[in-house]
């Protein structure tokens, strides 16, 4: 049955629309389960209806004609009671319903199952027979997991597009669909998706007889390809901070001969063409960074991609004579691709780029930084469609929220135009004050850092005004290598991070990889990465590798007092004892070296990360062996709740206003006051209006965000006092759910004329 069950799966995968594929699945389990009538029926949540959209034993002119309500009959009972129902005479049961159109009248036994994905019912399959007689518990069985196949199957078939976006009669039906929230902003427009005529994802492997030749392709492409980065570079706009637009100095160095460039040609040497070649080094590259837990660190496989599709694009116009024919977007336009990338966005046209939608992706991708750079509206990951559907659309973004309303109805589309005006009303209110103080009605002052680290220099400009880097990340530089970087190439990148604010704190976070952020050069394979060999675990079993590291940042720091130390991961007493050590024992070296030269060597404050729900515990005796603490409020949501938030089948029961972790919030800023020792929130609840709000009245005084909420936080805080701040707080710790503290948190923003923040819940 197993085998049987696998073989009915496959070929409605293999089929594209979802209609042929219900359809074909009807008649495989008719006769399959050797039985009268097979049919399925799907929901329409808008109309609290079930519709039979394939049969094979019902009339087939009742096919999208039967409607029947989520109350009513027996399909409606297996929707309400979410399980199989098993009955022997259907027409004896008081929930039965005649329908004249389906000609069920010589129907007696009925077996139907519920199709349910992530909680939510997608529709029925039924079976039925003549006989009156209960199905068996094999058959039961068999239609249970096959329900649990086809509401997979009918989710994919949305994500595929083979959900059509317009009704029969071809009137377009208004759409929504969440994606994430990836740039703020609303924006209206018609979906434009660019042709991408070559990429290595479509590319058939090669092989050559000329090496020589193909090296010599390969090259010109990269080339090609760096001048068009430089222009690319200098085509965004002035207003956006070098510091963002040094996202293409990642470009570059890809495209360094010691990078990519080697391994290429190697592969080329063993008598692979330039773009097999190209293919076989950057796939590999890509996945290293796509198994990777770490949103950062995944979304550099899109430029990775994106770069290489361009040295394709350029071999093949190199070596071939192949051309590019490029679309041309209208005014008003929403850029819609499976992965937007820094490149696209920056050859676009301005001014007719309205807003984004990137199908995967993240907010951490490098598009998504200079959307909001740009003050362009962006949502990321939005899975639940594809390009060809969105194309020439009429489309409502908020990149608030995440959502897209696709085809909207006239009266949605005129409040979101108002929405948007308002929206330019505050912003300006926003701007008007960006250069004042952080400090609330009542006198509060409040510190707003930013999280950096994307590339060496990425968000550590003066242009950002906040009071300096609440947390740099270091991994990326060892991402980028074939090998650990060496303690002098570590000391020129910390260097020009210290040096971009010598006057403003620098917080540098020592290398956070292992377990589910392995280094290509040093593969870590675990069962369970989020509970594994990472973060300080991993650096204090490879001292060699810590003090490398700690010695380049305190090289680096020489003439200057702005360089803090913070240590990731620690769960225990001893791992801080350990690693201060180790930071001793770097700081004598250094400053014997240096002796007599001149070069004045400052000792660094050093924190650690409070993202192991173990230390809420220890915190009086930590607090004997640190100078700060820092709450990564992203991973301590994850452990306290036991949510992986990348995975999507329980990302939705991640929620940093989760009650539990409001608690947890709280009692840290307590027990770090009681200990005089200073504590910053880094987390993504920090940049957020309502959590910053919470975080304030529960008592911290720093927090670190996103560069783009920087401002907007600061504005925020100036309109509100701390008494206020602290009644919102007594009254979250009341609530019993995550959706409970959200809806307060929004009336009270609305209330204070302050809507405009968290427009759509962002």
């Amino acid at each position: 049955m197993l085998t049987t069950l696998k073989g009915i799966v496959q070929e409605m995968n293999q089929t594209p629309e979802l209609g042929k594929a219900l359809f074909r699945l009807t008649s495989r389990v008719k006769q399959t389960v050797d039985v009268d009538s097979c049919s399925v029926y799907l929901a329409d949540y808008d109309n609290q209806v079930f519709v039979l959209k394939a049969t094979d034993g019902l009339h087939p002119d009742a096919v999208d004609q039967v409607r029947i309500g989520f109350s009513e009959g027996l399909i409606g009972l297996v929707g309400q009671r979410e399980e199989p129902l098993n009955i022997e005479n259907a027409h004896q049961h008081p929930r039965f319903k005649h329908y004249d159109e389906v000609k069920e009248e010589n129907y007696n036994a009925f077996l139907g199952t519920p199709i349910i994905h992530q909680r939510k019912v997608l529709g029925v399959i039924t079976l039925q027979q003549e006989k009156m007689r209960r199905f068996s518990e094999d058959e039961e069985a068999f239609l249970v997991t096959l329900a649990t196949q086809l509401a997979l199957e009918i989710t994919n078939a949305e994500i595929r597009g083979a959900l059509s976006l317009t009704s029969v009669d071809h009137i377009p039906h208004q759409k929504n669909v969440v994606g994430i929230a990836g740039s703020p902003g609303l924006a209206v427009g018609k979906g434009f998706s660019p042709d991408r005529t070559f990429s290595l994802k479509k590319w058939v492997m090669r092989r050559t007889h000329a090496p020589q030749n193909e090296i010599q392709a390969y090259r010109q492409g990269v080339e090609v390809t760096r001048t068009e980065v430089d222009r690319l570079s200098s085509r965004l706009d002035e207003g956006i901070p070098d510091d963002v637009k040094s996202i293409f100095q990642l470009y570059h160095h890809l495209l360094d001969a010691n990078s990519l460039g080697r391994e290429v040609e190697e592969k080329i040497r063993e008598g692979w063409d330039a773009g097999s070649s190209l293919k076989l080094v950057v796939d590999n590259y890509a996945a290293r960074f796509q198994a990777m837990d770490d949103p950062y660190m995944q979304e550099r496989a899109i430029d990775i991609v994106d770069l290489s599709n361009r040295i394709l694009t350029n071999i093949l116009i190199a070596s071939r004579g192949k051309n590019v024919v490029e679309k041309v977007p209208e005014d008003d336009s929403i850029l819609v691709a499976d992965e937007v990338s820094a490149t696209m966005l920056a050859e676009f046209p301005r001014d007719k780029l309205k807003g984004i939608i990137s199908i995967r992706g993240s907010a951490n991708s490098h598009a998504a930084i200079l959307a909001r750079a740009m003050g362009v509206p962006a949502v990321m990951g939005c899975q639940s469609v594809s390009p060809g559907l969105l194309e020439d659309k009429d489309i409502l973004l908020d990149g608030y929220s995440g959502e897209v309303i696709i085809s909207p109805e006239r009266n949605i589309r005129n409040e979101f135009i108002q929405l948007i005006e308002e929206e330019a009303a505050i912003s300006q209110r926003i701007d008007e004050e960006a250069g004042k103080p952080c400090e609330s009605q009542d006198g509060c002052r409040m510190s707003l850092f930013i999280n950096a680290g994307l590339s060496a220099e990425i968000e550590t400009g003066a242009n950002h005004a906040g009071a300096g880097i609440g947390l740099f990340r270091t991994e990326i530089p060892f991402m980028l290598r074939e090998r650990f970087p060496s303690e002098s190439e570590q000391v020129d990148i910390y260097r020009k991070v210290l040096a971009a604010t010598p006057e403003l704190p620098i917080t540098m976070r020592t290398l956070d990889v292992g377990g589910d952020k392995p280094l290509p050069y040093f593969p870590i394979n675990e069962e369970n990465p989020f509970l594994g060999w990472r973060g300080v675990r991993l650096t204090l079993d490879h001292p060699e590798i810590f003090l490398v590291q700690v010695r380049a940042m305190l090289r680096a720091s020489l003439g200057m007092r702005n360089l803090q130390i913070m240590l990731p991961m620690i769960s225990s007493v001893s791992e801080v004892q350990e690693a201060r050590r180790l930071i001793d024992q770097a700081f004598f070296e250094i400053s014997d070296e240096i002796r007599g030269t001149g070069h004045v060597l400052h000792r660094p404050l050093t924190g650690i990360m409070l993202e192991v729900p173990s230390v809420l515990y220890q915190l009086p005796q930590l607090a004997k062996h640190v100078d700060f603490f820092s709450v990564g409020s992203n991973d301590l949501t994850q452990y306290l709740l036991a949510v992986d938030r990348n995975n999507t089948r329980v990302a939705s029961l991640y929620n940093s206003y989760h009650p539990a972790v409001l608690a947890a919030l709280y009692d840290i800023v307590v027990q770090a006051n009681t200990c005089q020792v200073p504590v910053t929130v880094c987390g993504e609840i920090a940049g957020e209006p309502g959590g910053a709000l919470l975080l304030m009245g529960m008592g911290y005084r720093r927090l670190s965000m996103n560069a783009f909420n920087l401002r907007k936080i600061n504005w925020l805080i100036r309109n509100v006092s701390l008494a206020e701040c602290k009644k919102l707080l007594a009254q979250a710790l009341t609530c019993s759910t995550h959706s409970d503290v959200f809806t307060y948190l929004n009336d009270y923003l609305e209330t204070k004329g302050l809507g405009g923040l968290i427009r759509a819940g962002a």
